[in-house]
């Protein structure tokens, strides 16, 4: 762990009205002397002037707030520089913190790693703050204050409490054959074990909610040239991020727009349109459409209304249970018929839409949101948000399973030992004197 007192800007950086500039380490207070402040009062905001600390000059009038370490964000004696958020007078400060001995500038995450190291926060609390910061949704951002909270956290060390528990009695009668245990201790051990194991298991089978819901669902719009795709990313995305022409091919990449859809992250793309490519371009714009359509957590099967019902081949192939099937240009015919498109498909029925005249457009809205709730489950109280918890999930069910299969109680310990690391990754810790208190604690061994 670093000694150095460390500075940056806390804020956003850009023009504001307001700006912070944090220090954090043991000579945080001396840094605030020597730009000419006394150290307030902890966690009470003072307005003081602050001066360069060579030339006397005045930099700024703004507030100053001290909180000494322990209880700080980062463990460490903490100071906050409330300032005006103009580039000159952050310039000015930063320069002059930069030439004080014993300080540096902060590196990218620093602050929350003294956190970590100081044990204000673990590490999937850390991981929730930077998705807090990046959320860009309602959804987004109660997923990542039920994890700041600790709900993912305190279900993985319910469960490795277990399992320290449970390898502590079979390290029991391993080790201590001969003292008066209970005879069904280890009954009660492979027991415990197939609990545990049927619960991780639940968890990995979540369709991956909580990832999706962090990253954003992907939607591929797919279907042949000029049935209306562009026009109708453009009328989800509520501007014009693709150029619409009745010439077509107009797209030939993906284009992507991010956007909040009723409080749910969607990353919306549409794509080449699929039909003979005529040229070495428009073929890699169709291997790039069906490339994202495979890809794609939703997909909707455009097809063009002035043909229908005239079925387009290559977009009818790519109709499955993660389809919505939506007919174009609904205003240019009346009464339609058939209740879906592709009839022994999974799909849902079809929705006969026109973006001009907004035929069809709330249903349409209502079913897609309905199929993104589908593939999130906000209401979840401790999803799996990221690929490195998964990972220790699926390292601990492994070693859970070697050890309900091992043929030497010693073996099996072993596993129990590594599944319970596993899950001690997740939050950034492994307790090995936990295990020995377990031990006698329970048994009263030696006693």
């Amino acid at each position: 762990m670093s000694n150095d007192t460390i500075f940056a800007l806390a804020s956003a950086p850009g023009r504001a009205g307001i700006a912070v500039v944090r220090i954090s380490g043991a000579t945080a207070a001396t840094a605030l002397k020597y730009l000419g402040s006394p150290t307030p009062s902890a966690r009470r905001a003072v307005r003081q002037k602050l001066v360069d600390p060579d030339s006397g000059n005045l930099l700024d009038d703004g507030l100053v707030i001290f909180f000494p370490g322990p209880n700080s964000y980062t463990g460490e004696d903490v100071v906050e520089l409330h300032l005006h958020g103009g580039r000159a007078v952050l310039d000015s400060i930063l320069s002059a913190l930069s030439s004080l001995r014993g300080l540096r500038a902060a590196e990218p995450g620093e602050f929350a790693r003294r956190a970590f190291e100081h044990g204000k926060l673990d590490l999937t609390q850390a991981e929730a703050m930077a998705d807090l910061v990046d959320a860009e949704t309602r959804a987004q951002q109660t997923q990542a204050l039920r994890q700041m909270g600790g709900a993912f956290k305190e279900l993985c060390e319910g469960w490795r409490h277990r399992l320290v528990q449970s390898l502590a009695h079979l390290e029991a009668v391993i080790d201590f054959p001969d003292e008066n245990l209970p005879k069904d201790v280890a009954d009660r051990v492979w027991g415990e074990v197939e609990d545990l194991q049927e619960a991780i298991q639940r968890q990995l089978k979540d369709g991956r909610r909580g990832e999706r819901l962090r990253a954003g669902v992907m939607v591929a719009i797919v279907g042949p040239p000029n049935a209306g795709k562009s026009t109708l990313l453009n009328a989800l995305a509520k501007r014009d991020a693709a150029i619409v022409s009745e010439t077509a091919g107009t797209t030939r990449d993906v284009i992507e727009v991010h956007m909040d859809f009723s409080g749910l992250p969607l990353t919306i793309a549409d794509t080449a349109g699929l039909q003979d490519a005529g040229n070495a371009i428009e073929n890699e714009g169709i291997r790039r459409a069906l490339n994202r359509a495979q890809d794609a957590d939703i997909k909707i099967a455009l097809f063009d209304g002035e043909t229908y019902p005239t079925q387009d081949a290559a977009t009818l192939d790519l109709v499955d249970a993660e389809t919505l099937v939506v007919v174009s240009k609904a205003d240019l015919f009346s009464s339609p018929q058939g209740s879906g498109i592709a009839p022994d498909s999974d799909a849902a029925a079809t929705h006969f839409v026109s973006v001009h005249s907004g035929l069809g457009m709330e249903a349409f809205l209502r079913g897609l949101e309905q199929r993104v709730r589908e593939k999130l489950d906000v209401a979840a109280a401790a999803p799996i948000t990221r690929s490195r918890h998964r990972r220790a999930l699926v390292d601990c069910a492994a070693a859970l399973r070697r050890a309900r299969d091992a043929t030497e109680l010693e073996l099996a310990a072993e596993d129990l030992r590594l599944s319970a690391r596993a899950l001690a990754r997740i939050a950034g810790r492994v307790d090995v004197e936990e295990l020995l208190d377990t031990v006698f604690k329970d048994f009263c061994i030696g006693k």
